[in-house]
């Protein structure tokens, strides 16, 4: 048996990914709102595919923890899928996780062997440095009497049901043969290459992932700004052009979302871990100039904008915001860019904006509760005004784009 700690984006998806692999898995939240959601049956979030599996393992293989003593005790597996906020100083806070440790350690007997995976993204060194101090702190032999061990996700929100279910490779960052064997056993019918690395090594590898595609986010913007200060150049169509090198299509991967400019990269991964990394970095008296340019261009694209838009756009001209979710085929609105662009246009003196997004409406507007209004519908959007903002690349943007037709659009995704 499996216990899950978490039941957000990755700790849900996690749980019920195992249940449907037939493994019986106990899901406990601290939150006692969404776990009355999920036992509901109602998804706390938008995750493509994600509600009808809920509906065929809850109370089968997938059971909500009324009691958090007794499946810890009937787990051999304890799995920490809570969040690592980036601090005031960027670096990876393990508030979560340490509350997560507090909550299980006492019920955790050291004959029991039991294994504890963290799932949360944490920065190199952190397991060997304080999550395992830590638990020894508190009376346990690490690597007799309980085993630390790491399993990092690589969840595309809006895809994660899949990416889940059809990994393209699980990584185990851990150093003892027992916990090899037991996660090899829970992941046996996932038919995909096993990685057994290092702990510092797993935890790397998934800064590695993200913030390369940080990376590439950033660089592709910068280009644009240059472009646009040298002038006469077609960026839409010069990043596509880009696109046809044959190399881009030596792997599966759709890499081009990622080197492809816009407004910036938001979410909860890609900013808060290019932080950290960057912050552990210095620990090590390494200054990461690439990666901290990352963050600044991240922060400059945003104003870049504004001020394409200020220059022909008057205070009082109504504008239509289109797209408040980080990213389209999902509702999260953590750091999405929109939301700067929305407060730096008011901060201009913009005096009338409208917003509109197919899912996030409500939430962005319940979050950040900021003086604008909102369209229910991309037609009551069209309607209200001759200026859009298309902040983020919803396929019902895409797909209207003739509704576009002698209306002024800053296309801040270059989707049209």
């Amino acid at each position: 048996m499996i216990t899950v700690i978490g039941l957000g984006f990755v700790g849900l998806t996690t749980a019920l990914g195992f249940s449907e692999k037939g493994i019986k898995v106990y899901g406990y939240d601290i939150n006692s709102e969404k776990m009355n959601l999920i036992a509901n049956k109602h998804i706390p979030f938008f995750e493509k595919g994600l509600q009808e599996v809920l509906e065929r393992n809850l109370n089968n293989n997938f059971i909500l923890s009324q009691n958090l003593q007794s499946s810890v005790k009937n787990s051999q597996i304890i799995i920490l899928c809570v969040g690592t906020p980036s601090d005031d100083k960027g670096k990876a806070d393990l508030k979560y996780i340490k509350s997560a440790l507090d909550s299980i350690i006492p019920f955790i007997n050291k004959e029991d062997k039991k294994i504890i995976i963290t799932k949360s993204t944490i920065p190199p060194s952190t397991t060997a440095k304080e999550i395992i101090p830590y638990i020894a702190n508190k009376g346990f032999d690490i690597g007799k009497e309980i085993f630390i061990a790491n399993n990092p996700e690589f969840l595309r929100e809006g895809h994660a049901w899949d990416d889940f279910i059809n990994p393209d490779r699980i990584v185990i960052g851990t150093g003892d043969e027992y916990t090899k064997a037991t996660m090899r056993e829970i992941y046996k019918n996932f038919n995909v290459p096993i990685h057994f690395v290092s702990i510092n090594t797993g935890e790397f590898i998934k800064y590695l992932s993200n913030t390369f595609l940080a990376t590439l986010i950033s660089y592709s913007n910068e280009m644009s700004i240059i472009a646009d200060a040298i002038g006469d150049i077609d960026i839409k169509a010069a990043f596509k052009i880009f696109h046809e090198d044959k190399r881009w299509y030596g792997n599966p991967a759709n890499m081009q979302s990622y080197a492809y400019p816009g407004c910036g990269f938001g979410g909860y991964c890609l900013p808060k871990d290019t932080q950290a990394l960057c912050a552990k970095a210095l620990e090590y008296d390494y200054n990461p100039k690439i990666l901290n340019s990352v963050l600044e261009v991240n922060r400059e694209i945003k104003p870049h904008w504004i001020e394409k838009i200020s220059q022909s756009v008057s205070e009082e001209e109504p504008i239509v915001i289109l797209g408040l979710s980080f990213k389209p085929e999902s509702d999260d609105i953590r750091q999405t860019p929109a939301l700067e662009i929305i407060k730096q246009l008011l901060a201009k003196g913009y005096e009338k904006i409208i917003a509109y997004d197919p899912l996030a409406n409500e939430l962005f507007a319940k979050t950040y509760n900021l003086p604008i209004e909102y369209a229910n519908s991309f037609q009551e959007a069209l309607e209200l005004s001759n200026t859009f903002v298309i902040a983020t690349g919803w396929q019902e943007f895409i797909y209207n784009k003739d509704s576009f037709l002698n209306k002024k659009v800053f296309d801040l995704r270059y989707v049209l």
